[in-house]
């Protein structure tokens, strides 16, 4: 019987897994296709949409402010650059309201912590623009509950292997709990950690993948993030 790993790091994603993000994304999007409906119905704009993103990721990365670029850029190419100045600053408006949007914790977050925090160390492990995330954060009033902050650029096996690094340690001793299969799961088993999947309501596009099996000794998904106390067997919160 193959002894239970020692966890000693788990790391948390933060949008959609600690506080709501995505549903505010989709509200800017719908600013967008109103903005577009007299040039393409709403589902071609959001295909229209999706492509420039996805293009623009090495340039721009994640975040709100990419995001805003990116409906900016799609919506002038849609127009053939005949964009309204007012469509343009409805736009920008939307696109500031989304930096600044508000934040709300996800149900159990806080009484998961506070009950992990004595016994692991725990980090943030998200992706995206650094303002972003740090003001998310301090807004969240979390920051208490981690040792340590990392906001990746991208989170690929690379990645990930420099913050085992960075953190001294092995991938077996590491554990990941997030939203995204193809951000915080599949590249921390790849490597040899281990990974627990608490889905969301709703997913971009770009994280979603296809049907995958991924191996039990090391996977977990689970319905809230208060499962991760009971049904997570890597978790030992000791008297």
């Amino acid at each position: 019987m193959t002894a239970a790993p020692e966890i000693k790091i788990i790391g948390f994603d933060a949008d959609d897994t600690l506080w709501d993000n995505e549903p505010y994304y989709r509200s800017l999007e719908d600013v967008f296709c109103e903005v577009m409906k007299d040039i393409l119905p709403p589902e071609e704009s959001s295909k229209e949409l999706y492509k420039t993103e996805v293009s623009n990721l090495p340039l721009y990365g994640y975040g709100s402010k990419a995001y805003t670029l990116s409906i900016l850029e799609t919506a002038l190419r849609l127009s053939r650059e005949q964009l309204p100045a007012a469509s343009i600053a409805r736009i920008l408006k939307a696109g500031k309201q989304l930096s600044d949007s508000p934040l709300k914790l996800l149900d159990h977050v806080e009484t998961v912590l506070q009950k992990l925090a004595p016994h692991y160390k725990l980090i943030v492990v998200t992706k995206g623009d650094l303002i972003d995330q740090e003001r998310k954060l301090k807004k969240s009033r979390l920051e208490r509950y981690f040792h340590h902050i990392e906001i990746m650029s991208d989170k690929q096996p690379g990645d990930y292997e420099k913050l085992f690094r960075h953190l001294d340690i092995r991938p077996e001793e590491f554990l990941m709990v997030g939203n995204s299969l193809r951000s915080d799961i599949l590249p921390v088993v790849e490597l040899g950690g281990y990974a627990v999947h608490i889905p969301y309501h709703t997913t971009w596009l770009h994280e979603k993948v296809g049907d995958i099996e991924l191996p039990a000794e090391r996977f977990r998904e689970i319905a809230s993030i208060l499962k991760l106390l009971d049904e997570c067997p890597w978790i030992r919160l000791k008297p």
